[in-house]
């Protein structure tokens, strides 16, 4: 998946970034064709462990290429009592928006080949935010896909109100370091198909 240049991410760790990206990405790609058949469901129970829905605004995402498929675990945190959401692009450069969705709704196609509600569906906010991601350290690092519009849309949610922000990921995809800069969002926690790992203090 390709997207545009952020004029935001510090000079100095792009090309560190990029390089990891490249290696992490290659190896995700090697652990979907092994596991991408089980992995769904094993993070599915997972995450019902961890994370409790009753009464919460949940945003998730919609799948691309070879991330790890958190269809399995939306559906159950709807079913289980959350009210469910996905991201949409509201234009580059800018935060996420949030629209609710159920299972079985309809998706409109969005930039860079994801899908999201379409216009009519409410805008919410979420009180705990499932997101993907490359890769993730133990300190709770996380390495995107480059563009800053998960880690611009977190930081603007954190100064209105108290969330939950957990990256979604295979196992393997955890490596030594993530390169951090200054605006780069840490996660409270992530969620694979073998651990789940809490760096809140």
């Amino acid at each position: 998946m390709t997207l545009p240049h952020d004029p935001i991410f510090d000079p100095t760790v792009p090309d560190a970034k990029a390089a990891l990206r490249r290696d992490v990405l290659a190896r995700r790609r090697s652990t979907h064709a092994a596991h991408g058949g089980s992995a769904p469901s094993e993070l599915r129970d997972r995450v019902l462990v961890e994370i409790h829905p009753r009464g919460k605004i949940i945003a998730g995402y919609w799948p691309l290429g070879d991330e790890i498929d958190p269809r399995p675990t939306l559906i159950a945190l709807g079913e289980a009592g959350a009210q469910m959401a996905l991201p949409a692009v509201a234009g580059q450069g800018t935060v996420l928006i949030f629209r609710g969705w159920r299972n079985g709704d309809a998706l409109e196609s969005g930039p860079f080949g994801t899908a999201h509600p379409p216009p009519r569906a409410p805008l919410v906010e979420p009180d705990t935010l499932l997101l993907p991601l490359v890769a993730f350290d133990c300190r709770g690092n996380r390495l995107g896909y480059g563009a800053g519009y998960y880690d611009r849309t977190v930081a603007t949610l954190r100064r209105r109100r108290k969330m939950l922000v957990v990256g979604i990921a295979y196992d393997e995809q955890e490596v030594a370091e993530v390169p951090a800069a200054a605006h780069d969002q840490r996660l409270d926690g992530v969620i694979t198909d073998r651990r789940t790992l809490w760096f809140r203090t």
